[in-house]
Formats: structure tokens, sequence, C-alpha cells
């Protein structure tokens, strides 16, 4: 037999004096455990994670316990940088208007102060952009639009025009966003956006 399984008789020998202990077994056996939730999340899950996924599955184990025998094994999780879609594109050469806001969220009434802003959906045909006009007074998304790409036009004028239609501008109208190019180009001030536009600094 130990011609077969290529040990030494001495060893052998040493094993039948010296059998491993329970709590060896245990270790070893939630070792196996932890090395197979590693494997299935792809390397992404730490101690916490694992140790909560074995719980889920009827192991009982502990994190610290987890993160021991990780640590002993040389079991890391792989941290993987979250991309980022870049919405502000602030690189222009467009003139840029003082921020007359001032943090000042609150409006008498409607069509005083409108808010715009953009963001992105992730989607499994890629990513969509949502551009959003909010009046201040009540809070209420006045204007939108849904777009496939940043021009100005299908973001920030496209959501301008909405918000016209659907609320009066009461005397003079404090318009804040960001700096980005799409509140800033020359397109918005054809359309009479830049006219009462501010950027936030």
């Amino acid at each position: 037999m130990c011609k077969v399984l290529k040990v030494s008789s001495s060893g052998y020998y040493y094993w039948r004096k010296h059998p491993v202990g329970v709590r060896q077994l245990k270790q070893a056996q939630l070792l196996d455990h932890i090395r197979e939730v590693h494997a299935q999340s792809e390397s992404r899950y730490g101690s916490p994670g694992i140790a909560d996924e074995l719980r889920e599955r009827g192991v009982k184990t502990s994190r610290n316990r987890v993160a021991r025998l990780m640590h002993k094994a040389a079991i890391r999780s792989i941290m993987y940088k979250k991309y980022r879609v870049q919405t502000t594109d602030s690189s222009h050469n467009y003139p840029i208007a003082k921020n007359l806001l001032n943090r000042e969220f609150t409006a008498d009434k409607p069509g005083q102060k409108w808010v715009s802003d953009i963001t992105y959906i992730p989607t499994r045909e890629g990513w969509l952009y949502l551009t959003t006009v909010l009046d201040l007074a009540d809070r209420k998304v006045i204007g939108w639009a849904l777009s496939d790409g940043l021009k100005a036009a299908d973001t920030s004028v496209a959501a301008w025009r909405m918000a016209l239609k659907n609320r009066n501008i009461a005397g003079e109208l404090l318009f804040h966003s960001d700096r980005g190019v799409q509140y800033a180009c020359t397109e918005g001030a054809s359309k009479g956006l830049a006219r009462r536009t501010e950027h936030e600094p």
C-alpha cells in the first residue's frame, strides 16, 4: 500500500500513531467549502461574502474563522474596479456662468428655479442617458429626455423643450446645472437655454 500511494513506511506508522484529529478534519472540510464558494464567485468573494454563502448552505461558521483559513491557505478575493460612465465633460471652451443658486434649493413658487442633470442607465444593449429638469418649488420633474448618446440636442435641449411645454416661467428663471458641454454649448444657446443658465462650479 505504501508503494502504491508513494508514502514512506515511517510516515505510515507515524500516521497510525498520530491520527488526524476531529478539529483538523472539520477545518479541512470547511476549507474545501471555502475553495468551492470562492471558485464559484470567480474569486470575487472575500471572507464576509463566503461566510454568508456558507451559512445559507447550512454550514455553521463565522467570518473570522473563514478569514483565518483563507489567510492560511492564501485565498484572496480579486477586486474589480467599478466602471463609471463620464457624463460631465467640462473640458470645453464655452463660457461658464456663475453659481447663482449657491445651494439654495428652495423656491417660493413654480417657474423660478429649475435644476437639471444627466445620469446613465446600464442596459443589455448598452448605456442610456437620462436628462431631467426639476422645478425646485415642488420637486416635480417637468422635463426629461432619454437618449443613447450625449449630444446636447438629445439631452439638455430636449429636456428643456419639454419643461417649457409643461410649465410657465414666472418672470426671471434661474436654471442650474453642472459645467457639462451639453449645457454650455452654442446649441443650447440657440434654443434659449444658455441665456438663463448658470453652471455649478
